[in-house]
């Protein structure tokens, strides 16, 4: 090896993405995909991947205001932040915003959506204890260890018996699990000025949320620093970096 090689910058490698045809988002609030990963999904969406988000929770604890105002509210934001980055499947369930608890059903409901939708991969945002600079909130947390568990019991047949045997739902199997918002990404999704401004617009539809959150940085300048960033590591101008879980078919189409 030169020494030129040698002092090269080591970049991630690109997602080997050009096959999907399904891509499942599954999160525990609404805003939690349009922190940069929203650009991966405009990348996707534009050429013609059908992607589905499901929110585990309606985010009805996430304003100073009163939960039965709020839940309805931060749907239609949702709505309009699928809709600047072409996702017209938005699926919420009705667990707790603020005490998502981990456990059996949670992990039933996403293996449902997982079969019902039957995607190539699931992503999820970084469930890690330290996370995005501080420690992670609790509902991120037990969203993305059901999420991984969830994947896995839809390609079981005998976890969760009744999805097949009682709502006709098949098993299937994700090729990969993606974790967005990692410390230590493994791969990347190059997105061009674009898929860019469409994230900076997914963020910017969370209106009423954003109003709530003291201090937080203008969408049209944080979304396409953190972009640069996630572009320095896979050596192009913008790109969105994931901690890709190879769930043993990332190198093979699925039915």
């Amino acid at each position: 090896m030169t020494d030129d090689a040698a002092a090269a910058p080591q970049h991630l490698p690109v997602l080997p993405d050009a096959d999907w045809a399904r891509v499942l988002c599954a999160v525990a609030h609404p805003d939690d995909m349009e922190y940069g990963t929203s650009a991966a999904v405009a990348t996707w969406a534009g050429r013609g991947v059908e992607v589905t988000y499901l929110l585990l929770t309606a985010g009805e604890a996430g304003m100073d205001e009163p939960p039965e105002h709020v839940a309805p509210l931060r749907a239609r934001e949702q709505r309009a932040a699928c809709a600047a980055v072409g996702v017209s499947d938005l699926r919420i369930l009705d667990h707790p915003d603020g005490m998502l608890e981990y456990g059996l059903r949670l992990r039933r409901d996403v293996a449902r959506v997982v079969r019902q939708v039957r995607p190539d991969v699931v992503v999820t945002a970084n469930f890690d204890l330290e996370a995005y600079g501080g420690l992670n909130q609790a509902d991120h947390r037990v969203a993305g260890l059901a999420v991984v568990d969830g994947v896995r019991d839809a390609a079981n047949r005998w976890v969760f018996r009744a999805l097949a045997e009682q709502e006709g739902l098949e098993p299937w199997q994700a090729r990969a699990v993606l974790v967005s918002g990692h410390g230590r990404p493994t791969h990347a999704v190059q997105v061009d000025e674009e898929a860019v401004a469409a994230s900076v617009a997914s963020l910017a539809s969370h209106e009423a949320y954003l109003r709530h959150v003291a201090g937080h940085p203008a969408p049209e300048v944080f979304v396409p620093q953190m972009l640069r960033a996630g572009g320095r590591l896979a050596g192009t101008e913008y790109a969105v970096t994931f901690r890709v879980h190879d769930l043993g078919g990332l190198g093979a189409k699925g039915d």
